[in-house]
């Protein structure tokens, strides 16, 4: 049985500037540091693992390895983003922040659900802070909201695309 999610990890350009964004300006507190010589399969590495606590215990990780090549590439935002939930004021205060800080900002994007506000770390990747509306869990209940049926439909209307 699966718990719940420990960590995500992800490649970074560079651990200290990744650090800024994520222990500095949105606060969450850097955890861990591994420092990797040599991988499970004998290759010798360079690479540092550093690990991010979110409130609920979880994990935002990330790996520079320098002696390993990774294309980062500008990302579509429905492509790759991380959501990381936070309360409405939260939400308010962030969208300040990072206007305020000169980060690229976006929203506030009401999805009926939650409300959304979004970054880009300096990696490129899409981080979106997002606050629960009254009606949230009703929304996410695959018992009422139809949630399969609509993947269903949208894979039958898909292949006569095709």
């Amino acid at each position: 049985m699966i718990h719940g999610l420990h960590h995500n990890a992800y490649r970074c350009r560079d651990s200290e500037e990744t650090r800024r964004f994520y222990e500095d300006f949105l606060e969450l507190p850097l955890a861990g540091t591994l420092e990797i010589g040599e991988t499970k399969s004998g290759r010798k590495t360079d690479t540092l693992h550093t690990f991010y606590r979110l409130g609920d215990g979880s994990y935002l990780a990330f790996f520079e390895a320098p002696d390993m090549p990774f294309e980062f590439k500008q990302q579509h935002d429905f492509d790759l983003h991380i959501a990381l939930e936070v309360d409405m004021p939260t939400l308010h205060d962030m969208l300040a922040k990072g206007k305020s800080a000169g980060i690229e900002t976006r929203g506030i994007s009401d999805h009926e659900f939650i409300h959304s506000i979004y970054f880009r770390d300096p990696n490129g990747y899409v981080i979106e802070l997002a606050a629960k509306l009254p009606g949230h869990d009703e929304a996410m209940d695959p018992a009422s909201n139809g949630a399969r049926e609509k993947l269903d439909r949208w894979t039958a209307a898909k292949r006569t695309l095709v």
